[in-house]
């Protein structure tokens, strides 16, 4: 019966390696993702001259809109890898001491900062437009945006609540 035990915990053990697909699937969307951005940014370049200041103001947050969110799938990529698969070999040449310093706590909240970030971003982009949008739909963005924000700070508070609690 030990044997069989044994070999269970193995095959569950080395079911880890199955997210390097996932983590892999997602440094290939990022690498997509790239594309679009130099694409946008080419557009918002030759573009620059013809356009108003909101109109730039826009394309411009745009960019960190997508700067922000590839910061997100680069930190869950590196983060994920390492809490769950493997540690990164610092004999590779690579400086990545700093890797191993995200740990799933910190991740969540940080997937939750930029969530906000992401969102703030978006409603300025919703405000600087508001004449094309309906006072209803302004006012269930905001609520969405809020949404997010308390989620993040109560996040923040239960990791801080149970941090304090294993301190104890």
């Amino acid at each position: 019966m030990k044997g069989i035990e044994q070999a269970v915990e193995r095959v569950i053990l080395a079911s880890r390696w199955l997210l390097v697909v996932f983590y892999l699937g997602l440094t290939a969307a990022l690498a997509v993702y790239a594309v679009s951005f130099a694409m946008k940014f080419w557009e918002f370049l030759t573009k620059i001259l013809a356009l108003d200041d909101a109109t730039s103001i826009l394309k411009l947050l745009g960019l960190i809109d997508a700067a922000l969110v590839a910061s997100l799938v680069v930190m869950v990529i590196i983060s994920g890898y390492e809490n769950f698969v493997s540690r990164f070999d610092e004999k590779a040449g690579d400086d990545v001491h700093w890797l191993g310093k995200i740990d799933f706590a910190a991740l969540k909240i940080k997937v939750a900062s930029t969530i906000v970030l992401i969102s703030s971003i978006h409603l300025l982009q919703i405000f600087l437009r508001a004449g094309e949008y309906a006072n209803d739909k302004l006012m269930w963005y905001t609520i969405m945006h809020i949404a997010f924000v308390i989620s993040a700070l109560l996040l923040a508070f239960i990791d801080r609540f149970t941090a304090h609690d294993a301190d104890h």
